[in-house]
């Protein structure tokens, strides 16, 4: 089997053969029409390292949708990534893709905390052709089964959103994965999907974020949904991270493909956390003679925050030491001037007399100098008589 749409092989490191015997660029699964090659890809970075002595049976399987799961490799086959393997099922059996092997499996099973037991499922074979075909034929058997369900889920008046549908590789039963904000009764969904299909049917609930990392998408950067590339463990979301982070309130611009807050409003809030710790919070507008001053925007890595009045238009930046220093004044009940002179207009220095005429002193002891001897009485001119 070979991808049908992928020209670019940027979904890949294998190069698949078609049936006319061209190479053609890809992973080799077939999936690349619907995004399936590039979900929650794993890359093996200890590849070309020496594995320690104590080696791990386990193999990481991924199947549709990018969900994984684990299971022991107790038949000691060797195995490749991107092999594709027969694991075992609860009933039947199911095909996968060898995703991830080795050293980097036991670091994986240590971080989710999953046990290594007698329990574990087990990989049953290689998978051969017959293999591929059938499960190529369960592949295409999920679209036109998501298309009737919905059908019956509407005639049937459920409040449930069906998102997708996977056949188990043996086309005896089916994964109907759906979301609903409310409890659904649908055990005559299940009877009419049985009886319809002639298959074993389980309902499996899913949130909106899994949702959408199983159909993938486009994000508002242009890159493929994080969801549905790479991350795993979906944490709670706050508008406050968004407030932490001087973004507008706006929900068409902070939601996601999935109608929640965009996971990465998280990426950057502890950055955005441990920034705004030197910065003061400003409950009140300051008070200055020229009027009350209100917050409008702060620079948090600048550490400027920027004021402006009520009557004019025009803001004002303020380092946060002299935002402090305001503060301080306007709880002791002083107004200062303004952001630029702190001192009030009733409590401005005096200038000193002496300092304020020193220069009218200077130039009277100069005049007094020159004056100072005896003045020559002037002869008067003689009396004509």
């Amino acid at each position: 089997m070979s991808c049908k749409s992928c020209t670019t092989g940027g979904c890949g490191s294998r190069t698949a053969v078609a049936a006319d015997g061209s190479a053609v660029k890809g992973c080799g699964s077939g999936g690349c029409s619907t995004g399936g090659c590039n979900k929650l890809n794993s890359f093996d970075w200890l590849s070309d390292m020496a594995q320690p002595d104590a080696k791990s049976d386990v193999v990481e399987v991924k199947f549709k949708g990018g969900r994984k799961e684990y299971y022991r490799n107790v038949h000691q086959l060797d195995l490749t990534t991107g092999d594709y393997v027969v694991v075992e099922m609860p009933s039947g059996y199911h095909m996968g893709a060898v995703s991830m092997q080795g050293e980097l499996v036991r670091l994986q099973l240590k971080r989710k905390n999953v046990k290594v037991n007698d329990d574990m499922k087990v990989i049953q074979r290689i998978a051969n052709q017959r293999d591929l075909e059938k499960h190529e034929q369960a592949i295409n058997r999920d679209l036109p089964t998501m298309y009737r369900a919905r059908e019956i889920i509407r005639e049937l008046k459920l409040n449930m959103k069906l998102s997708d549908v996977e056949y188990q590789s043996d086309n005896t039963k089916a994964t109907f994965y759906y979301s609903s904000e409310e409890r659904v009764d649908f055990r005559e969904l299940i009877k009419a999907l049985a009886g319809e299909f002639k298959i074993r049917v389980e309902m499996r609930q899913i949130s909106l974020r899994q949702e959408a990392g199983r159909l993938g998408g486009i994000g508002s950067c242009g890159r493929e949904l994080c969801c549905s590339t790479w991350l795993t463990d979906f944490k709670n979301i706050t508008t406050s991270a968004a407030r932490y982070q001087n973004l507008s309130l706006n929900p068409a611009k902070l939601s996601g493909q999935c109608g929640r807050l965009k996971c990465c409003l998280n990426y950057e809030l502890d950055t955005y956390v441990d920034a705004l710790r030197d910065i003061p919070t400003i409950d009140k507008p300051l008070e200055t003679q020229k009027g009350r001053a209100f917050l409008q925007k702060t620079d948090i890595f600048r550490k400027i925050m920027w004021f402006g009045y009520s009557s004019e238009s025009t803001w004002h930046p303020l380092a946060i030491k002299r935002v402090l220093e305001i503060v301080e004044l306007n709880k002791k009940g002083v107004i200062p001037e303004s952001f630029d002179v702190l001192t009030p207009v009733g409590e401005k220095e005096a200038i000193p007399v002496n300092e304020l005429n020193s220069d009218l002193d200077q130039l009277d002891k100069k005049y007094a100098i020159k004056t100072g001897g005896k003045k020559k009485k002037k002869k008067k001119p003689p009396v004509k008589k």
